[in-house]
């Protein structure tokens, strides 16, 4: 598949490969990608990954990955430095939007590109905040434990976001370098989360909770993982308590995004999203 495109710009479908030169790009942003993250995305939706190239070099790149009939994720909106303001990311944005269809379609946006994103149909949301920093070891509850079955996790997640994913989430759990853990109090979850490596940082996402003390349990947990290496989580503002439990561990916020969507989407528990899975897929 290819799109006609700016300054012989050409547009097609990227593989596995091709992604690994985006997720570079992603990491000189300073977006710290996890190092297992594209395997984990393309299992989603793998025709849902486009990439530019001007005399078969990448130039440009964008990512919409469908979720059923009703939801679509837009991410690595990007562009090589050196070519920018010449129109190529919006000739890939463009091939890779009608990917969609007639999808809702979310995104997590920089501030810098959200006026853009405005006059494409997007609107705000809320904001989140990515928060990091080095967590001291505590004591792990004996009611969180290792989980990597996505079928005992499946409903839970489907809840905290706006449409089901169980091919990602079975890649998500057991990709290189994951760990997932899930609190079990009296017999019922209340709560799981994941870090895995990234690459700048080890990054904690999701972390779904009933409470803001299940929410604590399953951070210490995740924390005690990283054993004192750096660890980053993007928290959505709207959330008091997750703000106030990541600044209770002494993270700070280092730079900020807003969930935007083009249309409605359906309705999930965000009072349990205490850490967005990842800005690039939702």
């Amino acid at each position: 598949m290819t799109s006609p495109g700016h300054q012989d710009l050409v547009v097609t479908r990227a593989g596995v490969d091709d992604w690994a030169v985006v997720a570079r790009w992603a990491g000189d942003e300073g977006w710290n990608p996890g190092l297992s993250d594209p395997a984990c995305f393309f299992a989603q939706d793998p025709e849902g990954f486009f990439i530019g190239r001007l005399d078969g070099e990448p130039v440009s790149a964008v990512s919409v990955v469908t979720y059923g009939d009703d939801y679509a994720f837009l991410g690595f909106y990007l562009v090589r430095p050196d070519l920018r303001g010449r129109g190529h990311g919006r000739t890939t944005w463009k091939t890779a939007l009608a990917h969609a269809g007639d999808r809702t379609v979310g995104l997590d946006g920089v501030v810098a590109q959200q006026d853009n994103y405005r006059q494409s149909g997007f609107e705000p949301a809320h904001r989140t905040f990515r928060y990091s920093g080095v967590v001291p070891r505590t004591a792990v509850s004996g009611d969180v434990r290792p989980v990597d079955d996505a079928r005992l996790l499946a409903a839970y997640d489907n809840a905290c976001h706006p449409a089901d994913r169980p091919r990602f989430l079975e890649r998500w759990l057991t990709a290189d370098g994951h760990r997932a853990l899930a609190r079990i109090v009296d017999g019922r979850l209340t709560g799981y989360g994941v870090i895995r490596p990234g690459r700048d940082a080890l990054r904690i996402g999701p972390l779904f909770a009933d409470t803001a003390a299940d929410a604590r349990a399953l951070f210490a947990g995740l924390a005690a993982e990283a054993d004192g290496r750096e660890l980053a989580v993007d928290v959505p503002e709207p959330n008091t308590a997750a703000v106030a439990l990541v600044e209770e561990y002494g993270l700070t916020p280092s730079f900020e995004t807003a969930r935007m969507y083009t249309g409605p989407i359906r309705p999930y528990a965000a009072e349990r999203v205490f850490g967005v899975t990842t800005l690039e897929l939702g």
